[in-house]
């Protein structure tokens, strides 16, 4: 894994885009290697690369996480519809 706080643009332009949405992307680099993009236009891009096996790691952190968030919206929104008292 490695961290690149300055992306050339050009560095991609090979890599496949396999997934993006308006600020992040992740590219195949090759080599079972991938790179999560941060992509702001008002600032360089940075990214982190990572291995096959590691996305599927990330991956489930990221599931766990999101979890927990919803869980925390849920909740909060259940209160706001039904407060006690």
């Amino acid at each position: 894994m490695k961290l690149l706080t300055k992306l050339d643009r050009d560095s991609l332009a090979d890599a496949k885009c396999l997934a993006e949405s308006n600020e992040f992307a992740v590219f195949a680099l090759g080599d079972d290697t991938y790179a999560l993009v941060h992509r702001h236009e008002g600032t360089d891009w940075e990214a982190i690369t990572i291995s096959g096996d590691g996305v599927f790691r990330v991956g489930e952190l990221l599931t766990d996480v999101m979890r927990h968030l919803y869980r925390d919206m849920a909740k909060a929104l259940s209160e706001s519809k039904h407060p006690a008292g």
